[in-house]
């Protein structure tokens, strides 16, 4: 079962079980408790409470009709850095300098792991991502996340796109904060597939495509397989010393690095795909510079 969350052409916000074409929409009632989708993920039976709250007049929206919003309320969003051989081996060429700390970290019993997004900064399929103005090489980094609930629960997954900008961390590791989080630096959707709902991971592919005037200037792929690290380690250790009362997204990491000569550029389409989940797109905008 995937789970989204759309806007009408009424201009109402409402949520919905997620298929290829259509959106069946729930009715939530504020009296049982569920008024929201993390109401819904956060519940003792996610599956079961959707399931209650379809719309009995069996309601469906055809996607044409209706506007994806980001698959969250009012979750924090983190990410994981190094989690694949691929990412890491990306990460040494950005700064020659710290390279033994890349290695290090992809060794190491600790992760990396840093804040990405408040809610409202967070896109959603359709909108547009940004580069920022002070970056020459910036790229998308398609990636799994996990929708964790206030219980450090993993109830579902969705997909994430960690827009970085290699050249300002390359100059210095001190600055990722300035590489990964600013407006429109990430984007997440279409949908929340429930945790029993995802393909085994040697089934779950990641795809990225980036489109430039209609054409396709870079086509990468790989599997979850090629993950180092477990999704119970990564949850446990971001729930070390850390609560998350509206709960949490936390982006996986890349498998998936556009040669060192690829830099995105105003008007590129990113198209992400990952088996069971479906697919998000996302327009590139820069803004001028002050």
């Amino acid at each position: 079962m995937r789970l989204c969350k759309l806007q009408l052409e009424s201009g109402e916000n409402r949520v919905g079980v997620f298929e290829d074409d259509h959106v069946k929409l729930l009715k939530l009632d504020r009296f049982i408790g569920l008024e929201t989708l993390s109401d819904i993920l956060h519940s003792d039976d996610p599956r079961a409470a959707a399931e209650d709250g379809l719309d009995e007049d069996g309601r469906q929206v055809p996607l044409e009709d209706c506007t994806l919003l980001a698959p969250l309320d009012q979750q924090e969003v983190w990410a994981a850095g190094v989690t694949y051989k691929r990412s890491q081996e990306a990460r040494e060429r950005e700064s020659v300098g710290a390279a033994q700390f890349y290695d290090l970290v992809y060794s190491a019993a600790r992760p990396e792991l840093f804040f990405k997004a408040a809610a409202w900064r967070v896109c959603g399929p359709g909108q547009r991502v940004h580069i920022r103005c002070d970056s020459r090489w910036s790229v998308p980094e398609p990636e799994l996340t996990l929708v964790i609930s206030p219980k450090l629960r993993l109830v579902g997954y969705t997909i994430g796109n960690d827009m970085s900008a290699r050249d300002i961390e390359g100059e210095n590791p001190l600055y990722l904060p300035q590489a990964k989080i600013y407006d429109h630096s990430c984007a997440v959707g279409p949908a929340i597939t429930l945790a029993d709902s995802l393909p085994p991971l040697a089934q779950t592919h990641i795809r990225l495509t980036i489109q430039r005037g209609g054409k396709t200037v870079f086509d990468g792929k790989t599997s979850l397989h090629k993950m180092k690290r477990p999704f119970d380690e990564l949850i446990s250790w971001l729930g070390k010393e850390t609560s998350f009362p509206k709960g949490a997204l936390l982006l996986t990491g890349t498998g998936i690095v556009p040669p060192d000569d690829f830099t995105l550029a105003a008007g590129d389409v990113v198209h992400i795909e990952i088996s069971g989940i479906g697919r998000l797109t996302n327009h590139v905008e820069q803004r001028d510079t002050d």
